[in-house]
């Protein structure tokens, strides 16, 4: 089994808000689980060590994803609407100063 920092529906590229962002390459429903995006570590800054999903996805104030904790204590990024196909995926950060 190999690694894969990023499903399939999902790529990084130049984004209009911030540098790089995280887009959809496909249609993606709501409430999607688009799995780890923060792991709590206190050695890190911030202390959390971010995944791609974590470090690429963009702050926005109206944001089309938001975080939930699973029975681990992971960060999984959620979509909260349905994301259509070269959407950005966004974010409203509470884990760091915006």
């Amino acid at each position: 089994m190999s690694y894969k920092p990023l499903s399939n529906n999902l790529t990084i590229k130049k984004s209009n808000i911030n540098g790089l962002g995280l887009f959809a390459t496909q249609y993606i429903n709501a409430f999607t689980d688009l799995g780890i995006s923060h792991i709590p570590n206190d050695e890190f800054e911030n202390g959390y060590i971010r995944t791609p999903l974590g470090g690429f996805v963009n702050h926005n104030n109206y944001p089309n994803c938001e975080l939930k904790v699973d029975d681990k204590g992971y960060f999984k990024l959620v979509t909260m609407f349905p994301i259509q196909t070269n959407e950005e995926l966004t974010l409203r950060y509470k884990l760091y100063k915006v």
